[in-house]
């Protein structure tokens, strides 16, 4: 495959020009250092002081026990066994470690603390690779399963690392040249040899996105390069190095905001937004302050658009729109305060009150799960720590046209009632799941007719045998199964026509099917998603007709996935939600005989979202032309207080 030569010039060109970098070394990163008292003193400082309490004594508690070990045993798993996640959390709990014991050290300057971050450092620098496993390239260029330490490839985890270890020398720099002479060399060999040379000499990195696919680990590792380039690379002699890393990195990450759609959404799913365009904002952000406001990239539209993507994803409480590899209730601690960040500096209002929902008085300010650059920028910014709790926007209507998901709501600002949410698209977006077409309900914000989303990720998630998952099957989502054909897999299998109509008394999806089943010999499959607010209730009309006139046939059935506790009756079923919501009335025609099957659920992934079960029911469509499924409330408001 041949690469453009030519230097790539997107939005970020268009209106940023060639970034010039004033600010580097010791002033690079928008976080003052451990030696700067008045923000890192626990008791007269201004750091989040919480945060700072609640980090040290989880360090505290784990100062004494042996440092997590990645094994080369569980490195090896993803080629023998598919299992990725025993050698990855290791890893990662090493570097929670770290950043913890760094809190730690920044806050107390004790040399205890400083000792304890020497020997993080040093276990990271030993480490054979800071690449993951499953991403590795060595197995198919080398015929190894373990790394290759000559050819180390970039990845998530090496930005990762190689950010960490920046961020590190930033904030304890001056202890560090005290208390470990040698040990900030060590940082910039490695991370010259894992990072920055082969970011440079190998330009074929499929993250780039030179052949157009441009997905969430472009900002991710741009980001993290850039960071690492503006702190490592900061001696005179570098300084023609720092200027080509940080163009190359700035060139990569355009691409990723010219693959941005004007309306900001993002086809991987909310889940994958905080590591896909919150982390093009944050770099961004980190750039405006290494270029000393010159780098503003807050005028290009796509990127003031994906500020308001979350909020536009939010169906209330924990629970989210869920399409792609995303959980519909995902981790509770996510870096609130880099979206309350970016929504101040982008002038997003209902945003930043998104970001301020979840920012709750006397809990620290972000954790350090999402890695140590992120908990220092929580933990110095005045305004994420003061600011008060509001409530979310939840916004009445959605349209998000580059990715066909709409969304209705009963009312503005509140989770009560119904909320429908439906997709057309295609099968060959970024973590995709075979699902053009489907719908979920919620009610009272928890999802009742739903989308299962994602197990734990093994070797076989991101292969050839990824549809082989039945959670990525059209036949596990809320589309038909049409004369025993299921959606293929791939950008051909694609909506047609997606359209809404958002009005006062009900909002409409409709879009056109028969392409999502190339072989199903259909002439079309008409789908109506609506909300009825005026009757309360969402109503799901299908039509169809097949290009040879014949009925639809005993193997043409609807599929209904749904959370909770289900109850088939004559016409329907009575489905009580997870989390306590209001019971809901499923109805379709009553010479309709559905089937229920309940897929136990063992994965820990899915688990914590849905119990131990999920149930799907199947809908026979013979002889059929068109079928009406509904959904209402079963239990009064008033009964529910």
């Amino acid at each position: 495959m041949s690469f453009p030569t030519a230097p790539f010039r997107g939005p970020l060109a268009a209106h940023l020009g060639n970034v010039v970098v004033r600010r580097f070394g010791d002033d690079a990163l928008p976080v003052p250092p451990a030696s700067d008292r008045a923000v890192w003193d626990p008791l007269t400082g201004s750091a989040d002081r919480v945060g700072l309490r609640t980090i040290t004594a989880r360090a505290e508690a784990e100062r004494s026990t042996p440092w997590p070990h990645p094994r080369a045993s569980d490195a090896a798993r993803v080629h023998r066994d598919g299992d990725r996640s025993a050698w990855e959390n290791a890893a990662f709990e090493r570097q929670r470690r770290l950043s913890r014991a760094a809190i730690a050290a920044a806050a107390t300057l004790d040399d205890a603390w400083i000792d304890e971050v020497v020997d993080g450092i040093v276990l990271l620098c030993e480490q054979s690779s800071w690449c993951w496993p499953a991403h590795d390239d060595t197995y198919r260029v080398h015929d190894a399963i373990l790394a290759t330490v000559t050819d180390p490839f970039v990845d998530l985890g090496a930005g990762e690392v190689v950010a960490q270890l920046a961020w590190i020398d930033h904030l304890l720099g001056a202890q560090l040249d005290t208390r470990a002479p040698g040990v900030r060399e060590r940082i910039r060999h490695e991370a010259r040899v894992r990072v920055f040379e082969p970011f440079q000499r190998r330009r074929d990195w499929h993250w780039i996105g030179l052949d157009g696919d441009v997905h969430n680990w472009n900002p991710w590792i741009h980001g993290n390069v850039i960071v690492a380039a503006l702190r490592l690379l900061d001696t005179a002699g570098e300084a023609a190095e720092r200027d080509r890393v940080i163009a190359l990195a700035v060139e990569g990450l355009d691409r990723y905001v010219a693959a941005l759609p004007p309306d900001g959404a993002i086809d991987e799913g909310y889940a994958y937004w905080w590591n896909g365009a919150a982390r093009a904002l944050e770099v961004l952000d980190v750039l405006a302050h290494a270029s000393e406001g010159t780098a503003d990239a807050t005028t290009v539209t796509a990127l003031r658009e994906t500020v308001a993507f979350p909020h536009r994803s939010h169906l209330g409480g924990d629970w989210f729109v869920n399409h792609a590899d995303g959980q519909a209730r995902p981790p509770v601690d996510q870096p609130w305060h880099a979206l309350h960040r970016a929504a101040r500096r982008h002038g997003d209002a209902a945003a930043a009150a998104f970001a301020a929902s979840h920012r709750h008085p006397g809990a620290p300010a972000a954790t350090e799960r999402e890695g140590l650059g992120r908990l220092l920028r929580a933990l110095t910014d005045q305004a994420w720590i003061m600011a008060s709790p509001a409530p979310p926007p939840l916004p009445r209507d959605v349209w998000l046209a580059s990715t066909e998901v709409f969304l209705a709501r009963e009312s503005a600002g509140s989770r009560d009632g119904l909320t429908l949410v439906a997709k057309g698209g295609h099968n060959g977006e970024h973590h995709n799941h075979n699902d053009v077409g489907s719908f979920l309900v919620a009610v009272d914000g928890v999802p009742v007719l739903v989308d299962a989303g994602r197990p734990t990720y093994t070797a076989a998630t991101f292969g050839p045998d990824r549809y082989d998952i039945w959670t990525m099957q059209s036949a596990w989502h809320n589309v038909p199964v049409v004369r025993g054909t299921v959606q293929p897999a791939g950008a051909d299998a694609t909506a047609r026509g997606a359209a809404v109509d958002l009005a006062d008394q009900a909002s409409a999806f409709t879009v056109e099917l028969a392409g999502a089943y190339p072989d199903a010999g259909l002439r079309t499959w008409r789908r109506r998603a609506r909300l009825d607010r005026a009757a309360g209730r969402v109503e799901i009309d299908d039509s169809w007709a097949f290009a040879d006139g014949a009925p639809a046939g005993d193997d043409t059935r609807l599929h209904l996935l749904v959370a909770g506790e289900v109850r088939l009756e004559d016409d329907g079923a009575r489905v009580i939600p997870p989390g306590g919501a209001r019971a809901a009335r499923v109805r379709w025609p009553s010479d309709v005989t559905a089937t229920a099957e309940v897929r136990v659920l063992d994965d820990p992934m899915l688990t914590e979202v849905w119990g131990d079960r999920l149930t799907r029911l199947a809908l026979p469509l013979a002889s059929r032309t068109q079928l009406q499924v509904t959904v209402e409330l079963d239990t009064p408001i008033e009964d529910h207080q």
